[in-house]
């Protein structure tokens, strides 16, 4: 990626200077029940963190924030703090919530520059835990456990540690130097990162079993699945997960300055998807979606900022088939429109075909973001029960069908369990080790 290109990928919104920081943390009025406790997943003590920005408290007010969320610095940033605590915020009734987002990222940025040892690694307890996958929903587990004295380690597949946060959100949202910090946090915990090592690969399941007292599936989801459609293998055909990986990588193929660009899906994927095309230079983006506006699944506020880009959106359409020149490359779109029928076993409208609506939208590109498929071979490798890819748990105890496992973040979200949010999974892998913890402590035989 050239220089002037990675310029547009360089994180979108400044933070606070000491006097707005300063002035907005003398807002809050601390409330003694506040709702934003509430409202927040990992439930931080926001009173608490902001009154200690007030009073110059910096690594006080860090602590705060990532005792209760580990990965409280990117969630400072990715988080729909409009619907969470922000939402909940009891100024909303006269002035204005508390900017609790950036005071957030105020006091954690403040934590990354000073490099403050935060946490320390518990005593020893002799127990070994293997936790599959390093994105939010396994570094917070691995974080928690090692701080009870466990030795954990991690086993990643990718390059880098991080999983979705590192990889699939967007740069000039979330900068890969916030990733690597919170990452580097674990690692000064002394859990053990291996990278690289696909399980089922590198090492199998039975193996894992076998050496360590409990295990934690943190691994995600996986690539786009496929449109169903002609013209898929077209050269100019992106996977959006990819796609996004890429950019965060610095590295993509594909000139798209000047170029034509269709994004098929609607949620915040898709999102990511078109907001990069843009900043590579696209001179037209449009996000096609079979349902309305109303049914999209994007959070609000990242909508408002695709359009911004000046990325457009085409309701109740369809693709049919790409179409490709005689070389191979995507040249066109051939979409048809929808509208929308009787409801499903879901609740949600189904979208039927308008019959003699075809037509062709002019292309260079195409990127997929129509959901992600689900690891069933790795899920089945443990042994596990699982619903179309969705792990079975016990919502209360994160435990899977093996008493020995235990599973949190997108691999237990879907059909109904769980929330997809980067600030969820990171409760989830809290509560995964609060459990474990409880359960291996105990002495042999107690129930």
């Amino acid at each position: 990626m050239s220089s002037q290109l990675e310029r547009n990928f360089v994180e979108m919104t400044g933070r606070m200077t000491k006097n707005e920081a300063m002035e907005e943390a003398n807002r809050c009025l601390y409330c003694y029940d506040a709702p934003c406790i509430t409202a927040c997943p990992t439930s931080i003590q926001i009173p608490n963190f902001i009154k200690k920005i007030a009073t110059s408290n910096m690594k006080g007010s860090a602590m705060t924030i990532m005792d209760a969320n580990p990965i409280g610095a990117s969630c400072a940033r990715v988080c729909p703090t409009e619907i969470l605590c922000e939402g909940a915020c009891v100024l909303n009734s006269s002035t204005k919530p508390i900017k609790i987002g950036e005071l957030q990222r105020y006091a954690t940025d403040w934590a990354m520059e000073t490099d403050v040892e935060l946490f320390e690694k518990g005593e020893s307890n002799g127990k070994r835990i293997a936790i599959v996958g390093s994105g939010p929903a396994g570094l917070s587990a691995a974080r928690e456990l090692s701080r009870f004295g466990y030795r954990v380690t991690i086993f990643e597949a990718e390059a880098k540690a991080g999983g979705l946060n590192a990889y699939g959100i967007v740069s000039f949202r979330l900068p890969n130097d916030v990733v690597d910090w919170e990452v580097a946090q674990v690692v000064k915990l002394g859990v053990d990162i291996q990278t690289n090592t696909r399980v089922g690969v590198d090492i199998s399941a039975e193996e894992i079993l076998t050496q360590y007292d409990s295990v934690i599936l943190a691994v995600g989801m996986g690539s786009v699945p496929d449109l169903g459609i002609e013209g898929e293998e077209l050269e100019g055909v992106h996977d959006a997960i990819e796609f996004v990986k890429r950019t965060k990588m610095g590295v993509l193929t594909e000139d798209l300055i000047g170029k034509r660009v269709a994004v098929i899906g609607a949620g915040n994927t898709a999102i990511d998807g078109a907001t990069c095309a843009v900043r590579l230079g696209a001179e037209q983006v449009d996000i096609l979606y079979r349902r309305t506006e109303k049914e999209m699944t994007a959070y609000q506020y990242e909508y408002e900022f695709a359009k911004q880009d000046g990325v457009g959106f085409k309701w109740l359409t369809a693709p049919k088939r790409i179409i490709g020149d005689g070389a191979g490359k995507v040249v066109g779109l051939e979409c048809v429109k929808m509208k929308l029928g009787e409801a499903g076993a879901d609740g949600r409208q189904r979208p039927e075909v308008v019959k003699g609506s075809e037509f062709v939208l002019e292309v260079d590109a195409v990127i997929k973001a129509i959901g992600q498929t689900r690891f069933v071979p790795f899920i089945e490798a443990f042994g596990l029960q699982h619903t179309n890819g969705v792990v079975d748990i016990d919502e209360t105890t994160m435990q899977t069908s093996n008493d020995k496992v235990f599973a949190c973040g997108d691999v237990v979200f879907g059909n109904g369990q769980g929330e997809a949010m980067v600030v969820t999974a990171a409760q989830q892998g809290k509560d995964a080790a609060y459990i474990i913890h409880e359960r291996l402590r105990k002495p042999s035989g107690i129930a």
